[in-house]
């Protein structure tokens, strides 16, 4: 910890030298290039949990699809409901892939060094804080992940299944995935419920183009995946809706932190984390992607791995 008398220097995270953007690193040529880079984890556990995500999804994909639609004599049941899990099996892996990818909201890492520190042009009795883990200017409310090792922004935890910590900047993306797996989860559910009842009152005959045994083992790891990804995406959802109205990550929470920024009010923390005033854009994890610049900073500097 740097200290000197006087208070906390609060402003340290809005410095123009400390801008949201940046990302530094002491061997690399450019500032601005690091800034353009891809933002990837390279953890064991979290890639294989990221992995097993999407096969999840894709399973469950298949069995409602090939198992209990496509067999279905009934032709708009399968097509409406067809068209409306795979839509939302595309919202949850695409909020998935926005999690995974996108920078939760770094510190620039090495960027306590004397020369930096001379160009803050700090005032007599600021303080500002160095972590002594990844070397870099500390903001406030930022928290220093073992995993990615890098302080984040207003970390709220480290989640395995997306392989990233949800932070500052990804924390929407990661909420459209709880909510969009949640109701995925609870569609294939019903379904499951309609399939066995439509089974067992026609004697199991044409009910599926797999067999009975089949059909029934298939169906019941569905409604186990099911009911386990509804009830933990449920909790983690209204976890983080309840975290983002009273403007407190749940490291913050768990440390009971006494608070020592202001908070926003329920609807204002809303609108900083989704963006702007309601609308449908809140719900759609494609809003302000662009897949130009995505090619641009893959070719220009290749992913950034954590080291």
């Amino acid at each position: 910890t740097m200290q000197s008398s006087g208070h906390r220097f609060r402003d340290v995270e809005h410095h123009p030298l400390l801008a949201d953007n940046e990302s530094y690193d002491s061997s690399s040529s450019s500032e601005a290039d690091m800034a353009e880079r891809v933002w990837f984890i390279r953890d064991g556990c979290g890639m294989v949990c990221a992995i097993m995500t999407w096969l999840l999804v894709v399973y469950a994909d298949f069995v409602v699809t090939f198992v209990m639609l496509l067999p279905s004599k009934d032709f708009w049941y399968s097509v409406i409901n067809g068209v409306l899990f795979n839509c939302l099996a595309v919202l949850a892996l695409s909020s998935h892939l926005r999690t995974m990818l996108t920078d939760p909201g770094a510190v620039p890492k090495g960027n306590a060094t004397k020369e930096y520190m001379d160009n803050l042009q700090l005032k007599p009795g600021e303080v500002i804080y160095k972590c002594p883990k990844c070397c870099s200017i500390k903001p406030e409310r930022a928290h220093h992940c073992s995993i990615c090792k890098r302080c984040i922004r207003k970390m709220d935890h480290h989640c395995p299944w997306v392989n990233n910590c949800v932070g500052e900047k990804n924390q929407r993306f990661f909420v459209l995935f709880t909510m969009y797996i949640a109701l995925i989860s609870a569609h294939a559910l019903v379904l499951c419920g309609f399939q066995f009842f439509s089974c067992v009152r026609g004697q199991w005959t044409e009910c599926s183009d797999f067999s009975p045994p089949v059909t029934v083992i298939l169906m019941i790891f569905l409604c186990l995946e099911g009911f386990l990804f509804l009830t933990f995406t449920a909790v983690m959802f209204g976890t983080q809706i309840h975290s983002i109205c009273n403007d407190e990550t749940e490291i913050e929470r768990l440390k009971s932190e006494k608070p020592t920024w202001e908070r926003r009010l329920r609807w204002e923390g809303m609108k900083s984390v989704f963006g702007g005033q309601p609308s449908l854009l809140w719900i759609n994890p494609f809003a302000g992607f662009r897949i130009r610049r995505l090619l641009l900073r893959a070719k220009k500097g290749g992913p950034e791995f954590s080291v």
